[in-house]
């Protein structure tokens, strides 16, 4: 386990989606962050569910570590007051850190970013590089597609069938307050 304080690194859309419920999920998971006294690690954007998940850590007494690559800083509205802002080079470097820098990872809805940074945190946990969480909050059904993708490709004998033990799903917030206390320090 990484020496710092409890530590979720939470990856989700730049964009607010078309359902409300996907909102208020980001909303209801900073608010979880900050009262467990967990860290938020993130994208270090001010926009979309990303942007919504910091506003309320930090409303909430939350601390907050955003990870930003410079070219994104424009786009995605890079957050200043983050308790610590990191802008790195490339989205790969982006990644790395927010890993690095966790104890856990979350998904919240989102789009083909989100799709890239949970595929790579699974496949690392495949391979054998981690042991840490990865949960995938599925609002309103949102990630059930991804699953039944999940189950087809392990069907079709391109993945062990283990694959689907690094990953847990919870339908809501709530599940994943209890999924997360499980694993993470006191």
């Amino acid at each position: 386990m990484p020496a710092f304080p409890p530590s979720v690194c939470v990856f989700c859309g730049s964009r607010p989606g078309n359902d409300p419920a996907m909102m208020q999920a980001a909303h209801d998971t900073g608010t979880m962050l900050a009262r467990r006294g967990w860290r938020l690690v993130y994208g270090a954007g001010d926009i979309g569910l990303m942007g919504e998940t910091a506003r309320t850590t930090q409303a909430a007494g939350g601390k907050t570590f955003g990870v930003i690559p410079t070219h994104l800083m424009q786009g995605e509205v890079a957050r200043a007051d983050l308790d610590t802002l990191v802008i790195t080079e490339t989205m790969h470097e982006r990644k790395k850190v927010m890993f690095a820098n966790s104890h856990a990872i979350v998904v919240l809805p989102g789009g083909a970013g989100t799709l890239d940074e949970f595929f790579e945190v699974v496949t690392w946990a495949q391979i054998g590089l981690h042991k840490k969480p990865v949960v995938l909050v599925d609002q309103n059904g949102f990630w059930q597609p991804l699953m039944a993708l999940v189950e087809h490709v392990i069907a079709q004998g391109f993945a062990p069938d283990f694959l689907r033990d690094l990953i847990t799903v919870v339908p809501d917030v709530a599940m994943l307050e209890v999924a997360l206390a499980a694993y993470l320090p006191a």
